[in-house]
């Protein structure tokens, strides 16, 4: 049953003027259709942004934790499917994730502390579209693709966007009017994968990554097939790196091939200066990082 309760008096400007706490997707999809709605999940971002500032929360702040669906992780037809309100704690503690997608594992395994893990979620992550999100790298690099729900004619439809293809910006996605993360999907690594994640940061656990990278692939004797390389805080969104991708597949992980994925991962990046590290920096950052993480492929 939707819980929906209109806004005290004596509350800020900027404050919500409602309440919702739907049950179902389609009741949430159906909340959505107005426009002019917060979605809270986790509110470990959402909560920090309203608070300083950098967040105006919309005329209705609809509560999604309890919509039935969106949770879980599960693999079918080739595919794995995590529920948009699946927390960091539970893709850590999944062993789904653990034996068939480490790179988001690893990932999972340096985000944050334990007490935001409990209650940030994947699609609050996706959806705030950091260019440092830490589970967007790995993301990316195992192909995922995001499952966008939303109610156009009455009916609840479903549209599906690739990852590489959803974010535009900082902070800004493909999400469209009145449409709800409902889960992102990826296909099941063929036997013989691996791959690698690394995030950089004065505390790597609690801090924003200064730098943040993975590289999956299929073994193919000493060489690696159906490369994928993906990149965090090194440039407006996290990216995918088709040169460093071309510069690895079908290679031999020789001296040779890693140093040319170095150089052509420096073609992929755009970094900037700021306060957590200079371009330089960052270059330097990605150089010795993909040196390390490809001759640990390479070793096995």
């Amino acid at each position: 049953m939707n819980e929906r309760a209109a806004n005290h008096s004596g509350t800020k400007e900027s404050d919500p003027k409602a309440y919702a706490a739907p049950r179902t997707l389609d009741e949430a999809a159906e909340l959505m259709r107005g426009g002019d709605v917060t979605v809270l999940a986790g509110g470990t971002d959402l909560m920090p942004q309203s608070q300083s500032g950098k967040l105006k929360f919309k005329s209705l702040l609809m509560n999604i934790r309890r919509v039935a669906g969106l949770h879980g992780i599960t693999e079918s037809a080739g595919r794995i499917r995590i529920g948009a309100l699946t927390t960091i704690t539970e893709l850590l503690g999944g062993p789904l994730v653990r034996e068939r997608l480490g790179v988001l594992w690893q990932a999972c395994d340096h985000f944050a502390s334990d007490q935001i893990r409990n209650a940030g979620t994947i699609g609050g992550n996706i959806c705030n579209a950091s260019p440092a999100g830490d589970t967007l790298v790995p993301l990316l690099a195992l192909d995922a693709e995001v499952v966008l729900v939303s109610k156009p004619n009455g009916a609840l439809a479903e549209r599906r966007v690739p990852l590489k293809d959803f974010f535009t910006g900082p902070g800004r996605t493909r999400l469209g009017a009145g449409e709800l993360l409902a889960a992102v999907e990826v296909p099941t690594p063929p036997a013989g994968s691996t791959g690698e994640f690394f995030k950089f940061g004065t505390r790597p656990g609690l801090d924003i990554s200064a730098i943040s990278m993975a590289v999956c692939g299929v073994r193919d004797g000493g060489a690696l097939r159906n490369v994928r390389a993906a990149f965090g805080a090194v440039a407006p969104t996290p990216i995918r790196g088709p040169k460093t991708e071309a510069a690895l597949e079908a290679r031999a992980l020789d001296d040779a091939a890693i140093e040319a994925a170095i150089a052509a991962a420096q073609a992929d990046i755009h970094p900037i200066s700021d306060v957590r590290a200079t371009d330089w920096y960052r270059r330097e950052l990605i150089a010795n990082t993909l040196r390390r993480m490809l001759t640990h492929v390479r070793e096995g």
